[in-house]
């Protein structure tokens, strides 16, 4: 029995030793540190032949409700209506395939922005939070440092500019310091921006903020094209780069462990007639460690809040608990009362702000990674040898 545990030990040794680099990454995974998040989608075109934008915006708004975050967290901008137009032989409805299997409209829609009220004054105003003192809750983008904001735009575009309502234009430049100001003002942990339109990649070329992560659907001087027209419409319905994003998020669950990194890999450019482009340099993680539910789905996480400075008791801290149903944004933090903050101490006497603090950084080296994974992995192999031993 003696010699047989030897050699189990042997083996197993041989085999963590084989297996020291995935141990240590399935313990050292970064993950992301947000509570919360956020969609603002946009379709900037007007007009029936464009009524595959608003299919594309629809698309985006269904999946991100479906994968978990609510109407209170996502800002819609329709700048027209095709689901009430004339000419449309649905009315009340928008289909993004000719088999019309899905109605994208539906009765549970909110559209926050419609019409003649979306313009680039008022998208910017949204991302920045600059609006009126009159603008209701639900037109706002109420973010903090702590959430996901996923950033999606579609409609005609050109090298460095995006049209709306086909009588302004946005530019790379305005997007790129409309995000400037979100960072500055602690407004987003992490921000991802989609845009399919023409020459799509050159929208995000202007980026100098961290934690931002942007992709689009085509190169400079190139253009994005149509997926499928529909007879009974009259029109394309839907735009190639779209329909397949669309596609690969159907096979996503709020529970997928599915990478950013693996929604980029099925870009075919053959497919999609156009050359997809991902800008990562500003991203601080690895595509393969941030989730597709990192931006497309909701979260409920826990918030350790140290005690704010001079309070005089260090002993104390707040531990907030939020759900995107009913994320309270950064502007209104001085109203969180009741159930909705707890104060407790968790060290019993201690000083905490020390192991607070270390929580809320999530600092953490390589070393400590390959430590925890050596100290799992020789417990694992303790238990073994001693089950083995008592046989």
């Amino acid at each position: 029995m003696l010699n047989f545990v030897k050699w189990l030990c042997l083996a197993l040794c041989l085999v963590i030793y084989a297996q020291a680099e995935p141990v240590a990454e399935f313990f050292g995974r970064q993950s992301s540190s947000h509570t919360n998040n956020w969609a603002v989608l946009v379709c900037a075109s007007r007009y029936w032949f464009n009524y595959r934008h608003m299919a594309n915006a629809l698309g985006m708004y269904r999946t991100v409700k479906r994968l978990g975050i609510p109407d209170s967290n996502i800002i819609l901008m329709l700048a027209d209506d095709v689901a009430c137009n004339p000419r449309n032989k649905f009315p009340g409805c928008v289909y993004s395939s000719s088999a019309k299997t899905l109605d994208l409209y539906g009765d549970n829609i909110e559209v926050d922005y419609r019409g003649y009220e979306v313009t680039v004054e008022n998208f910017l105003r949204v991302l920045t939070g600059r609006v009126e003192p009159s603008v209701p809750r639900s037109k706002r983008l109420l973010t903090d440092d702590r959430s996901n904001v996923f950033i999606y735009m579609t409609g005609h575009g050109g090298n460095e500019f995006l049209k709306f309502q086909d009588s302004e234009e946005i530019s790379a430049f305005d997007i790129a310091d409309a995000v400037a100001q979100m960072w500055e003002k602690k407004r987003y942990n992490e921000l991802f921006f989609m845009i399919d339109t023409c020459q799509a990649n050159t929208m995000y070329s202007k980026f100098y903020s961290p934690n931002v992560l942007a992709t689009g659907s085509s190169l400079i001087h190139e253009n994005s094209y149509s997926h499928e027209n529909d007879r009974d419409i009259g029109v394309a319905v839907i735009d190639s780069y779209t329909h397949y994003v669309l596609q690969f998020m159907e096979g996503i669950n709020k529970t997928s462990q599915a990478t950013m990194q693996d929604l980029f890999d099925t870009y075919d450019p053959e497919k999609i007639n156009s050359h997809p482009g991902v800008r990562s340099d500003l991203f601080p993680r690895s595509l393969r460690d941030a989730l597709v539910t990192d931006f497309f789905g909701g979260v409920a996480q826990a918030e350790v809040l140290l005690p704010p400075e001079g309070s005089g008791d260090a002993h104390f801290s707040t531990v907030r608990t939020t759900d995107d149903a009913s994320e309270v944004g950064a502007d209104d933090r001085s109203d969180i009362t009741g159930d909705t903050a707890h104060d407790f101490d968790v060290t019993g006497g201690l000083d905490s702000r020390p192991f607070l603090a270390a929580i809320i950084d999530g600092h953490d080296t390589t070393l400590d990674r390959t430590a925890r994974a050596w100290a799992s992995s020789a417990i694992v192999l303790l238990l073994v040898g001693w089950i083995a031993s008592r046989k």
